[in-house]
């Protein structure tokens, strides 16, 4: 046999798939390895869905319990000076608008048992204060409200307290200041020593009272000292009939000074002392909630404000939304 004949030989016992002229077979796809592909893919999916989800709450809000939970705590923020208006809460101002809101919204929901409001204000409005006791009253019909005081709750944040079902103070808590002032500015020398002159007409005697641009007569510190003592009257009636207090008991006490908060359990203007934690017990207990309860917020600052908008844009934002109150001739009364 020659070496052509062996070759040939060979190349006729080779196997089929051999064959120059056929095509090699294309591996077939394993059905089970598609489905594990497609089942981790969304796997992956529902992982991110539930981190975004996750952030988006941590960023803008907080769980505030489940919708199921039907023993809730309500827990509303009173922080910063109060003051009617619309401005965005958490920019050092509680506004009536924004906690009556609140407080409407957690005395509607069936689920919700109690409201805690958490008090951390110098005061401010007393039109403010009057629109959330209002609210506050109108909550008492259907569950019980209870102020945790913080670092200060004075003047008119002391207002809304006295109304609810039990005041929750610190020790050291500075609480009181029951009593309203109205501040008048005169720059009137100031103008004249730069040449500022001032015409004014006006329908009426106390038309201009409170420009900066001279000082009150003797006609117009009556009247103040007469609109002051009105408002001052309705502080105190409120307090009186709310602390089960007689008017003088209060008047002794409402002469503007400020109280720890244990001094004010002494005086009989706050209940007790203790912290927001157990003021948040006091109201489950006072709303029949057995167990502990699910505590949510209603008005809770987020980290939105921390994240899309600096400390600064925002204080000078609630300067714009406040110029019609610190700059109004009339000067405010504050309490």
């Amino acid at each position: 046999m020659d070496y052509q004949d062996t070759n040939q030989s060979e190349l006729d016992e080779k196997p089929e798939y051999f064959t120059p002229d056929r095509p090699i077979p294309k591996k077939s796809r394993r059905k089970g390895s598609s489905v594990t592909r497609g089942f981790v893919y969304l796997l992956v999916v529902l992982v991110l869905m539930i981190i975004i989800a996750g952030s988006l709450f941590a960023i803008f809000g907080d769980f505030g319990g489940l919708p199921m939970d039907s023993n809730k705590v309500s827990v509303i923020y009173v922080q910063g000076t109060m003051i009617t208006g619309n401005i965005p809460g958490g920019l050092g101002y509680a506004t009536s608008e924004d906690i009556s809101k609140s407080i409407q919204d957690a005395a509607d929901d069936k689920n919700v048992k109690a409201i805690v409001l958490r008090v951390n204000s110098p005061g401010g409005s007393p039109s403010a204060a009057q629109e959330i006791v209002t609210e506050i009253k109108k909550a008492q019909e259907k569950k019980p409200v209870v102020v945790s005081m913080g670092d200060v709750a004075a003047s008119a944040a002391y207002y809304i307290s006295a109304p609810t079902d039990r005041i929750i103070a610190n020790p050291d808590t500075l609480t009181g200041s029951i009593g309203v002032i109205w501040l008048f500015e005169n720059r009137s020398a100031f103008y004249e020593e730069e040449g500022v002159e001032f015409y004014v007409a006006k329908s009426g005697d106390f038309k201009d009272m409170g420009g900066d641009w001279r000082g009150l007569t003797d006609a117009e510190k009556n009247y103040s000292d007469q609109v002051i003592q009105e408002v001052y009257q309705r502080f105190v009636d409120e307090v009186a009939q709310s602390r089960n207090m007689s008017e003088e008991d209060v008047k002794a006490l409402a002469d503007g000074r400020v109280y720890t908060g244990q001094r004010a359990v002494e005086l009989g203007l706050v209940d007790e002392t203790g912290n927001f934690y157990d003021a948040i017990d006091i109201a489950a207990e006072l709303g029949g909630i057995e167990g502990k309860p699910a505590v949510v917020y209603e008005n809770k600052p987020t980290l939105s404000r921390l994240l899309f908008g600096s400390e600064e844009g925002n204080i000078d934002q609630s300067k714009a939304f406040l110029r019609y109150l610190f700059e109004s001739p009339f000067g405010r009364i504050v309490a």
